[in-house]
């Protein structure tokens, strides 16, 4: 398995803690063992990796393939080269050591070809979003396509908008929120707002106001990890439903009140610009009834 660490100096072993579904004991043993690689080259468990640095684990190399699995897809669009879907709530995008089935990828899979540029564990994922955040996504089928994508997304051509329930009520009929966002020095699991994090620019207008949320558009003008949970936790406003960043009550265990709605991209072949809509899910639906 391959990872690409993302985060201030860190040990390599609570790196490695955070990313994989593995003991600190066996990776204190992979990695005395010579099963993890550095940039290439074997270090010891307290080795400091850092933004930018590959970190390559053997030990799960045997079993790295990925099955396809059978699986209800909402495909949105499709073509040779690419797929738009709609992803279900609790789906997991791609598979990671520890939990090798039953994502997005396994389906997507089954039912064709994707490209590879990823490597072997995220084939075809140009983009992610979080297991219980819903909505759209761009899969690529093969290299070029995805190249081509990619390429847009880091070049912020990318349509992304989303809609969330958020606590408290916003009195601004819009905003941005101009925050760096980096690793949380006190939990390492969590993405938090901070001076040396990376650059993360979000946009949002109200749609509609209740008595204790507001329902926002957002839009991304980066993609940090758990960029719009940061974000409107850090502004005061979190988002309902969200065990991680919100300390509010959770209204149930269906996760965040989060959806892509929309996702437009200029089309790898043809160079015409596509857009596409997605409603909000039932479980979605279902809390935003508790506020009105």
């Amino acid at each position: 398995m391959k990872y690409q660490v993302e985060s201030d100096e860190i040990r390599l072993d609570n790196f490695l803690t955070e990313v994989m579904d593995e003991s600190r004991s066996q990776i204190t043993k992979m990695i005395k063992n010579g099963e993890v690689l550095v940039n290439g080259k074997k270090v010891k468990a307290g080795f400091l990796v850092k933004t930018g640095d590959e970190v390559i684990v053997n030990h799960f190399e045997e079993d790295s393939d990925i099955i396809p699995e059978k699986m209800d897809l909402d495909i949105v669009y499709e073509d040779e080269d690419v797929i738009v879907v709609n992803k279900a709530n609790g789906i997991v995008v791609h598979p990671a050591a520890g939990n090798m089935h039953h994502t997005l990828v396994n389906g997507l899979l089954y039912h064709t070809s994707l490209s590879d540029v990823n490597g072997e564990e995220r084939p075809g994922i140009v983009h992610r979003i979080d297991a219980y955040t819903t909505g759209l996504l761009m899969v690529a089928k093969n290299n070029k396509a995805h190249k081509i994508l990619a390429k847009e997304l880091e070049e912020k051509k990318t349509t992304r908008k989303y809609v969330a329930l958020v606590w408290g009520e916003i009195t601004n009929d819009s905003g941005t929120i101009d925050a760096p966002i980096g690793r949380s020095s006190n939990d390492r699991k969590k993405m938090t707002v901070r001076a040396d994090g990376k650059p993360a620019v979000t946009h949002f207008k109200v749609l509609k106001r209740y008595k204790r949320a507001t329902l926002i558009e957002l839009k991304l003008e980066t993609g940090r990890t758990h960029q719009i949970r940061v974000h409107m936790a850090y502004i005061g406003h979190p988002v309902v439903n969200d065990n991680v960043y919100s300390k509010r009550p959770l209204i149930d265990d269906s996760g965040q009140c989060l959806h892509a709605k929309t996702l437009g991209f200029v089309h790898p072949k043809t160079g015409k610009y596509m857009e596409f809509d997605s409603e909000l899910p039932a479980c979605f639906l279902n809390i935003l009834t508790k506020f009105e």
